[in-house]
């Protein structure tokens, strides 16, 4: 039922009238000229949680300890309608003390009784609080997607214009563009299905599943939350020694294990992660005569991705790392 058809019901005084306002869920009420309360619905006490009693025949503006007060409620009922048929979908937010801060659509029609030529006003107030607010959180989830998908394409145009080229074939190219760009899709699905943090053990997982159970050793540290601007550098850094592994590491033999655990210190009042990647029976390792794009991307996800750092030893018997990275509360 609308405002019109209220404002029928209601002007032909049908004997069922006050019956079936009562039905409305939303808050009803119908003043006189001077401004006091006719009637109200069941709507407008259960809602506000005020009686019958402290309400018929007491001024708008005078119930609930004043709590109708509004200067937007004034303005509307002495200024806007007087010079209008009908008021629909006027917003007051306000301070109830019975129910707190909500925001409200009022409506609003003059009832003229033509046998008296006096005249009412039917007052509808709808309570779109928790409609605003899903407002609010849809526009901050939208904006967020549109931040996210802005770094997350500024990211895969710097891995398509950083990954070397020189001395690939394009085949080569190709794998290693697609799986950096697999490792940074499957960052970011992480990021999402987990909101602002994600578990560090469930990352590494996810990083070396591909190897195989039996290909490495996990010894797991306290849990650690990753904040949501930590995930993609972490899994870049992983994916780049993974990939390492399987061309050059302990990856590449049958016998290679690699071993990963973390831990976490206190340094200078702050709680320090400690990652340590260490591999064995793999190829011999020496130290790589230039640096690629792997180990800049590396060290660059180290140090401005995580605000930590990435230290590699190319040791005889296997590649050592260690990453830090502070743990934010």
């Amino acid at each position: 039922m609308n405002l019109e058809d209220l404002y029928r019901l209601l002007r032909s005084e049908h004997v069922q009238a006050q019956g079936i306002v009562d039905t409305l869920e939303e808050p009803l009420l119908v003043l006189d000229s001077a401004g006091c309360v006719l009637t109200a619905n069941r709507g407008f006490y259960e809602t506000f949680r005020v009686g019958r009693d402290d309400t018929v025949g007491r001024s708008l503006f005078a119930l609930g300890g004043r709590q109708w007060d509004i200067p937007e409620l004034r303005h509307l009922v002495s200024e806007i309608i007087p010079r209008s048929t009908a008021v629909v979908g006027y917003e007051v937010t306000a301070e109830f003390p019975t129910i707190g801060k909500r925001t409200m659509l009022v409506s609003a029609r003059r009832l003229v009784h033509p046998d008296n030529n006096s005249s009412s006003l039917l007052i509808l107030f709808e309570d779109v609080t928790d409609r605003r607010q899903r407002e609010v959180q849809k526009d901050v989830l939208l904006a967020e997607t549109r931040h996210r998908m802005k770094n997350l394409l500024g990211i895969v145009r710097s891995l398509a214009n950083q990954t070397d080229v020189e001395g690939r074939s394009a085949k080569e190219y190709r794998e290693a563009f697609l799986g950096r760009f697999q490792a940074v899709a499957e960052a970011e699905v992480l990021a999402l299905a987990s909101s602002a943090e994600t578990d560090l053990g469930a990352l590494v997982q996810q990083s070396l599943q591909g190897a195989g159970p039996e290909r490495y050793r996990v010894t797991a540290g306290p849990a650690v939350r990753l904040k949501s601007r930590q995930i993609m550098p972490m899994s870049l850094i992983l994916h780049e020694l993974v990939t390492n592994a399987w061309k050059y590491g302990a990856f590449s033999k049958a016998e290679g294990l690699v071993h990963l655990s973390w831990r976490i210190s206190e340094e200078q009042g702050k709680a320090v992660l400690h990652i340590d990647w260490r591999e064995e029976n793999g190829p011999p390792v020496t130290p790589p005569t230039r640096s690629g794009f792997g180990s800049r991307l590396i060290d660059l996800s180290g140090v401005q991705g995580l605000g930590g750092a990435v230290e590699l030893k190319y040791e005889p018997t296997g590649l050592r790392v260690h990453i830090t990275a502070p743990v934010e509360a």
